[in-house]
């Protein structure tokens, strides 16, 4: 009998830049995801789209939609539909809160990345409250200006 060496350590899939250009986040989640088998395949492949992902509640339980997976090309006719909806796991307390928080006006659930942990699958979700586009910019130039504070500092150090 042989033994299959457990994965170790952490292994991103897809990250949603977008989402922290977007939105203010409040508070992020670590939630495991119910998946075929073709899709854990396709994720393994490093394949995966968050931009247009977001979560939603449902009879008490939250569920990932918009999030792209592309079908799996090595598999045959029981392969996976890409942007089917996805059942998320928490505590439920952690789910008692979502639902808290998304019925408050503002408030979204968005999906900030998506990994192996050990080798399990999971996607960490955001609450967050949209930006407006004062906001954005603002963000923006608080970023440039750090930017050339640090230009500056390296620059005198180089003298």
């Amino acid at each position: 009998m042989t033994t299959v060496a457990k994965e170790k350590g952490l292994k991103v899939v897809a990250r949603n830049r977008k989402a922290y250009h977007d939105y203010l986040i409040e508070d992020t989640f670590e939630a495991g995801m119910v998946l075929s088998g073709t899709e854990v395949k396709a994720l393994r492949a490093g394949r995966a789209s968050l931009v247009d992902g977001f979560a939603t509640v449902r009879d008490a339980e939250i569920w990932l939609e918009g999030v792209h997976i592309p079908e799996y090309t090595e598999a045959t006719w029981n392969n996976h539909t890409p942007r089917r909806r996805r059942k998320l796991l928490l505590h439920k307390a952690e789910i008692a809160k979502l639902i808290q928080k998304d019925k408050e006006s503002g408030y979204t659930i968005v999906p900030l990345s998506m990994y192996f942990k050990d080798g399990y699958a999971k996607v960490e979700i955001a609450l967050a409250k949209g930006k407006r586009t004062y906001d954005k910019r603002q963000t923006l130039r608080a970023q440039q200006d750090e930017r050339e504070a640090q230009r500056a500092v390296s620059a005198r150090r180089q003298r």
